[in-house]
């Protein structure tokens, strides 16, 4: 079987990080931590929920082309170590938990890695599962609801789509697409 880059992508809330969970406990992955320049919710730890960075080196860390890919989401700088992700997909497969934009972008210079567009059920259910997480205020959740349309508008330019309605058939959706991703022959 091979190695593959398996990035997870859709709106905040849908449910990235829990199914992330599910495939770091399926064993044969290892998580890209990435960088952030936001300041660290309650219980995350630097290395391994983000690489929590000032503004200033992560921005010398894009003069210096060290990430996959980056970009800016409310307010804050997000990206993908280069060197982290080409080092491991020798020995392991990887997952990446971004957003939407980075996604494609990681898709444009490794056409192989595999794209998954988590999405909600609807709007409404976001929304609750927004607000019952607790770490965004009013205004952080309706700036994170106004931009579910353009990432939902993206699903077309990913590999597959999973609606999140139910936490065990999601997850078993996604350990499927993971099985007949490593087994197809390696891609060049």
């Amino acid at each position: 079987m091979r190695q593959i880059l398996l990035v997870l992508s859709g709106p905040s809330g849908v449910g990235k990080g829990t199914l992330k969970e599910r495939v770091m406990r399926g064993g044969g992955f290892e998580f890209s931590v990435s960088c952030t320049t936001r300041a660290p919710r309650s219980g995350e730890k630097d290395g391994k929920d983000y690489f929590f960075l000032g503004r200033e080196e992560f921005e010398e860390r894009i003069r210096r082309g060290e990430f996959l890919e980056y970009n800016e989401h409310f307010g804050n700088l997000y990206g993908t170590l280069k060197s982290f992700v080409e080092g491991r997909l020798k020995e392991i497969s990887v997952v990446l938990d971004i957003d939407v934009v980075g996604a494609l972008r990681i898709k444009e210079r490794y056409p192989a890695a595999v794209l998954v567009m988590i999405v909600p059920p609807d709007k409404e259910t976001l929304r609750a599962r927004l607000v019952g997480r607790g770490s965004e205020d009013d205004e952080e959740i309706e700036g994170r609801l106004s931009r579910m349309g353009f990432e939902l508008a993206q699903a077309e330019k990913f590999d597959h789509t999973i609606v999140n309605d139910d936490l065990e058939r999601a997850a078993a959706e996604l350990f499927e697409i993971i099985k007949q991703e490593k087994n197809k022959p390696e891609r060049r």
